[in-house]
């Protein structure tokens, strides 16, 4: 073996340990942060911690049904609202998207994407929260749908052009309108990552607190009204976490493990469609 030919296999097994090493980080941190909350928090979870409402401040007992209820009433407005924008936003930036209006919105999605989310909060708090001089579920819902949909839509956009030209073509060929062959062929050809981008879309917001503390601001009472404050699971952290009892801190924990164990249901979801899709391919 040549002196060349030898550095050039050392280098090479030199930056393979070198990305196995920091991939080995970057799952620790993973590892770590779920080891530490099923320490601290799987102990406090039993049924009274899903189905029971939270107890005077000081006591001992219950639960944080109305955050669970809530998160799932608040996150499912916003995918209600975010995803039919996101994705014919994306759509459209992936097929009529090259002129000028089509780089305005990328320019405008790309900005939202890198916009801090108390930065949402406060907006959603100045055009909703002041004028009608009420937080709500619905005020806060509105404000996760605004993360969510710069990034549902450039997802979408990416996943569209992959689609095959050649798809396009012959769908027109067969006489097709252009709009019905962007939902009838492109649509459902990238449906698998579409689903995806929304599923993580969904995720990415149900963990956020600052623009709910400015919109839907919080309930330890059980309501089901959108109109009204409501608690979520990342609210409740928030609350429990900065308080000073005892107990108040061992739900904090138990409540902090159920929402990862969300997030993380929910990021499986999206590579199992992705596998699916691409399984069905093969």
């Amino acid at each position: 073996m040549s002196a060349r030919a030898f550095r050039r296999q050392l280098v090479s097994r030199a930056m393979t340990a070198l990305v196995v090493v920091l991939s080995l980080i970057a799952v620790l941190a993973l590892v770590v942060i779920l080891g530490d909350l099923v320490v601290k928090g799987a102990s406090s979870i039993d049924w009274a911690f899903f189905t029971k409402s939270p107890v005077p401040a000081g006591q001992a007992g219950g639960g944080v049904a109305n955050a669970i209820v809530g998160t799932a009433i608040v996150v499912g407005m916003a995918a209600l609202i975010g995803v039919p924008i996101g994705v014919g936003g994306g759509m459209y930036l992936a097929e009529y998207g090259s002129g000028r209006l089509g780089f305005l919105v990328r320019f405008i999605a790309d900005v939202l994407n890198g916009t801090p989310s108390i930065v949402v909060g406060v907006v959603a708090w100045t055009f909703i929260v002041k004028p009608t001089h009420r937080f709500s579920a619905l005020a806060g819902s509105i404000a996760l749908a605004i993360l969510m949909i710069p990034m549902l839509a450039r997802t979408t956009e990416e996943m569209v052009r992959l689609v095959p030209n050649s798809l396009r073509e012959a769908a027109l060929a067969l006489g097709y309108a252009r709009w019905r062959t962007s939902i009838k062929v492109v649509a459902r050809t990238a449906l698998g990552g579409i689903v995806t981008g929304c599923l993580v879309g969904i995720a990415r917001v149900a963990g956020e607190t600052a623009p709910l503390l400015f919109t839907a601001l919080g309930n330890l009472n059980f309501t089901l009204s959108v109109t009204q404050p409501m608690q979520t699971l990342s609210l409740q952290i928030y609350v429990y976490a900065t308080g000073p009892f005892d107990e108040w801190h061992r739900l904090a924990w138990a409540s902090a493990l159920v929402l990862m164990g969300l997030v993380l249901v929910i990021s499986l979801t999206a590579r199992w469609v992705t596998r699916q899709r691409y399984g069905r391919v093969r």
